[in-house]
């Protein structure tokens, strides 16, 4: 499966993944490899006590779970150079142990380039909960190889998993 190159971007277009439950053991794996043992986080009878009365589920670690839907979507596989930055990044309500989690992305900008080269494509992301509410959001900049790239003579004839027609693919609802 390979994912968009360059040209085939256009503002408007956007992308669903499915859904994803997060678990207590993504919790308690997170913070072994954080070593964030923040009560918030990982002590259930302190959260009692707190405003939300119950564990949150770390906001990077939403981030991370974010990172791995969009693989899911497909639309960057093989033709993302690098994620380069991260803006507007927003932590609107609390997830927690037991929420499914989508991701939305919608496409923002499209900087095309003329020499072959990669060129950067804007999106914007939202992390969406079980009840369809946005727990984060921001925008995300990847560097996309482009089609006219000498490096794109290896592309696979018509494996592309997702384009911008209505008909095309898993997780495409279409430019607004």
């Amino acid at each position: 499966m390979t994912g968009l190159y360059l040209e085939e971007f256009a503002p408007g277009q956007q992308w669903t993944s499915p859904g994803r439950t997060i678990t207590e053991t993504d919790v308690v794996n997170f913070a072994g490899l954080s070593g964030d043992y923040n009560p918030i986080h990982t002590d259930a009878e302190f959260c009692r006590g707190t405003p939300y009365g119950r564990r949150v589920v770390y906001g990077v670690l939403g981030m991370s779970v974010l990172t791995g839907l969009l693989d899911r979507i497909g639309v960057f596989i093989g033709t993302a150079v690098a994620m380069v930055k991260l803006t507007d990044w927003r932590f609107l309500a609390p997830v927690f142990i037991g929420d499914t989690v989508t991701f939305r992305m919608t496409v923002k900008t499209v900087r095309q380039t003329t020499d072959g080269s990669p060129g950067p494509v804007a999106v914007t992301c939202a992390l969406l909960n079980q009840d369809g509410r946005t727990v984060q959001q921001g925008v995300m900049v990847v560097l996309v190889r482009s089609d006219r790239s000498s490096a794109a003579s290896d592309r696979p004839p018509s494996t592309t998993c997702a384009t911008p027609s209505a008909e095309a693919g898993a997780g495409l609802i279409g430019a607004r």
